[in-house]
């Protein structure tokens, strides 16, 4: 998957349910730190890094690692790209062209 939407104007690299709801979250913001995603997503840890990792493959997030406080890994905040972004919004606006067809 490419990230390249379907004739209706779908991206289906954005439709599955997790990167859906991924995308969501980071297009309310300029950066989500990474555990938040996997929160909003109700996915685990694996799952949240192969999902992130197919949006990166696409150019559609940016990941930038922030310091660490004490022990343990440091925090990976997420963004949405402009090329991003803008997936995002004609997939919204397919999405709502299929729910008005009537």
């Amino acid at each position: 998957m490419t990230g390249e939407p379907t004739s209706d104007g779908l991206d289906p690299l954005i439709h599955e349910i997790a990167r859906l709801r991924i995308c969501a979250a980071l297009a309310a913001t300029t950066a989500v730190e990474a555990q938040t995603l996997k929160a909003a997503a109700g996915i685990s840890d694996s799952a949240l890094s192969k999902h992130l990792r197919r949006l990166a493959e696409a150019g559609y997030i940016s990941q930038t690692l922030g310091t660490s406080r004490g022990p343990g890994r440091p925090r990976t905040w997420v963004s949405l790209t402009d090329h991003g972004r803008t997936a995002y919004t004609q997939h919204l606006a397919a999405l709502q062209r299929l729910t008005q067809a009537s």
